[in-house]
C-alpha cells in the first residue's frame, strides 16, 4: 500500500533540511535577485519558518544545507555554467560575510545543524550530510528551499540514491520562472517524492 505522510515523517525517523536559503541567495543581499523575488511571491522565507518552528517543537532535526567559497576561490571548480558564473563575482557568497549567513527568519537556533558547502550544486556528495543524517536515524528528508532549476532536484534525487524517503514542501520551494517551476514539481519531482504543504507536514509530525 502506498506510504502515507505521516508514516514519512512521523516516529522520529525525519529531518526538515533547507536548501541555500541565505542572505546572498534569497534574502537582502541576494545575487540572485530573480529568484528571490519568486521566493517573496512564493513565501518560502515564512512558510520554512513556519514548518521549522513545528519541527523544533516535535524534536525533528533541522540541518540547513548552506554553499559559500573562499575569497581565493581556491578548492571550488568552476565545472559547471552556473558555477563559473557564481565564481566570476568576486563578492559572492564568500564564506565568512553575511552574505552566507541564513536568513534571519530561519536562525539558525541552538539546537539545529549545518552542512556547508563549497563545490556543486547539491548538498550529499562530498559534505557531512549523509553521515550526519545517518547518525540522528533519519530515513525521510523534508527539502525546502531553492531552487526547483537544479538544487531541489539534485537533493532529491541523491537522497533517493542514498535510501532516504523524500518529502518536497511544495509552498516552500520555488524556481524560475514559476511556470517552469511548477512543472518540475509535477513532472519530475513528483516520480521521486512526496509533494505536501509546510501545514500538512507540521502536523504529520506528531
Amino acid at each position: 500500500m502506498p506510504v502515507t505522510l505521516a508514516e514519512l515523517v512521523g516516529g522520529g525517523r525525519c529531518a526538515v533540511l533547507t536548501m541555500e536559503i541565505q542572505r546572498g541567495v534569497v534574502g537582502d543581499l541576494s545575487s540572485f535577485p530573480e529568484l528571490a523575488a519568486a521566493a517573496r511571491d512564493a513565501g518560502v522565507i515564512a512558510n520554512t519558518a513556519r514548518l521549522l518552528a513545528a519541527a523544533r517543537a516535535a524534536r525533528v532535526p533541522v540541518v540547513h544545507c548552506t554553499a559559500g567559497f573562499r575569497s581565493d576561490r581556491r578548492g571550488s571548480a568552476p565545472n559547471a555554467p552556473l558555477i563559473s558564473a557564481m565564481l566570476r563575482r568576486p563578492e559572492h557568497l564568500v564564506d565568512g560575510t553575511p552574505a552566507v549567513q541564513l536568513v534571519p527568519e530561519l536562525g539558525p537556533d541552538p539546537g539545529d545543524l549545518v552542512s556547508h558547502r563549497a563545490h556543486g550544486v547539491s548538498p550529499f556528495f562530498g559534505t557531512s550530510l549523509d553521515p550526519t543524517l545517518r547518525a540522528l536515524g533519519v530515513s525521510t528528508v523534508v527539502a525546502t528551499g531553492v531552487s526547483l532549476n537544479l538544487g531541489i532536484v539534485g537533493l532529491a534525487v541523491e537522497a533517493v540514491n542514498l535510501g532516504y524517503r523524500v518529502v518536497v514542501v511544495r509552498d516552500a520551494v520555488c524556481g524560475v520562472p514559476a511556470d517552469y517551476a511548477d512543472a518540475v514539481l509535477r513532472h519530475t519531482l513528483a516520480l521521486v517524492a512526496m509533494p505536501a504543504t509546510a501545514d500538512e507536514v507540521a502536523v504529520a509530525f506528531s
